[in-house]
């Protein structure tokens, strides 16, 4: 029997438990309700349809017991460390967990080393679960190394942040890579109302009577977090705690109160949603930062997705201000990266930066208008083929073909310009405008156009 750690790791993930304890039908000790109501079968898993689907990679290698090494990444209660428990359950393994934050060598060679044992005594697989694992050194995922190819250890990482970025390209090289996204709303709409019918491990004792929106305002509150959602639900129940038969109602103010923060009208994927972000894209084609930062914190608070943000921003940035400020878009891509890299609360920072950089820089739709037309002209018209000289020359037999013969190399004449027709039927689409940097754009182009710049 492997020796008793002598640190035991405890953790506060999403749905944790001790691996010790046994089901009875007897409500589980006084643990948070996240802990109390983690999934006991991948039955009762919850989300990440597109990694756990049927016919999926992951869903075929747990059920043929041929799991390799993984890694998890993704936001926080999306279910990384239940998956990792889920999976140790229908391969009945040992289970080991240890967290990269409290670890170190000697710990984990001595987990390594009960887990060889384990193999030759019993045969019994041992999967090594550790939870923020980017916070391994260099040389803790070194030690990991050589277990994972033998296949002493399965190793189970979970992480917050992208593996590509944060892990050493020898460990992902050797491990499968599965994103978590943020839980849906109808997911933790599931999930509370599976921890208000349990008597045992939830809150069914208490015999609540839920308003709809008020589990709804929690779940957009969550922003795709179980254990927020959960935390929350168990907070405001139990504070309204009363005797007696009549069944407690659990209201949109005491679902305000356990989180201390006000529903506003915001519900995403209805009018309302369509119509702010309507709005906070209109302000920065406006050019009004005060209008687009306050339709800004409207979407943050109401639990809008800081990714659909900054995707949105980068459009405008692309669309509204173009070549009129070239960097508008380039630091809209840089909250985007840093958003979904950092997450909420602090994603605000970086989307802010860029929404009010967007509402103040100088505008130009020319791009834009300039791909509609082209794209109008190639639907309606003619499609003109490619001219000789453009074509390909990069294969044997292009020479006798003629193809890109009469090219001229534009850095071979001054000013890297040369004349010459790239298009069969000359078509202007794009029309720079006098505004930012795009009134240089245009002054160029009279330029090699030949055409008078006063």
């Amino acid at each position: 029997m492997p020796k008793k750690q002598k640190n035991p790791i405890v953790s506060s993930d999403l749905f944790s438990r001790e691996s010790s304890k046994t089901q009875t039908n007897e409500p589980l000790p006084h643990e948070p309700l996240p802990s109390r109501m983690r999934p006991e079968s991948l039955e009762e898993f919850v989300g990440q349809e597109h990694i756990l689907g049927p016919g999926s990679l992951l869903k075929k290698a747990i059920e043929a017991d041929s799991l390799s090494s993984v890694v998890f990444f993704g936001p926080p209660g999306t279910g990384k460390t239940t998956l990792a428990r889920c999976i140790a359950q229908v391969t009945h393994a040992q289970f080991e967990q240890l967290n990269a934050v409290a670890s170190n060598v000697e710990e984990l060679r001595r987990v390594i080393k009960q887990a060889k044992l384990r193999r030759q005594t019993s045969g019994k697989k041992t999967i090594l679960f550790v939870d923020e694992i980017h916070r391994f050194s260099k040389s803790q995922q070194d030690v990991l190394m050589p277990d994972i190819e033998d296949g002493s250890v399965t190793l189970i990482g979970a992480t917050v942040q992208n593996p590509f970025f944060a892990l050493t390209p020898p460990l992902v090289s050797r491990s499968l890579i599965f994103e978590f996204k943020p839980l849906t709303k109808d997911d933790l709409l599931k999930i509370m109302d599976r921890a208000l019918q349990d008597p045992r491990r939830g809150l069914g004792l208490f015999r609540v009577k839920a308003e709809a929106r008020a589990l709804e305002f929690l779940a957009d509150i969550a922003c795709g977090d179980a254990r927020r959602a959960l935390n929350a639900l168990e907070i405001g129940i139990k504070s309204k705690r009363h005797a007696g038969p009549k069944a407690m109602t659990f209201t949109l103010k005491d679902a305000e109160e356990s989180v201390q923060k006000k529903a506003i009208l915001y519900d995403r994927g209805e009018d309302e949603h369509y119509d702010t972000i309507s709005a906070f894209i209109k302000s920065m084609r406006g050019s009004d930062p005060d209008a687009a930062l306050y339709w800004l914190a409207k979407m943050i608070y109401g639990g809008e997705d800081p990714r659909f943000i900054a995707r949105r921003i980068c459009i405008c940035a692309a669309e509204d201000v173009g070549n009129a400020d070239p960097q508008a878009l380039v630091l809209a891509e840089a909250a985007f990266a840093v958003s979904e890299f950092i997450g909420m609360p602090e994603a605000r920072i970086p989307l802010a930066q860029a929404a009010v950089y967007v509402a103040c820089a100088p505008k130009s739709n020319a791009a834009y208008l300039g791909i509609e037309k082209a794209l109008k002209e190639v639907a309606s018209k003619p499609v003109q083929p490619v001219p000789a000289h453009l074509r390909d020359a990069n294969y044997s037999g292009a020479e006798k073909l003629a193809r890109g013969q009469g090219y001229k190399y534009p850095h071979d004449y001054p000013k890297h310009y040369v004349r010459q027709e790239y298009m069969v039927k000359k078509v202007r689409f794009y029309e720079p405008q006098d505004s930012g940097y795009e009134k240089k754009i245009k002054e160029r182009l009279k330029e090699l156009r030949g055409e008078d710049i006063t």
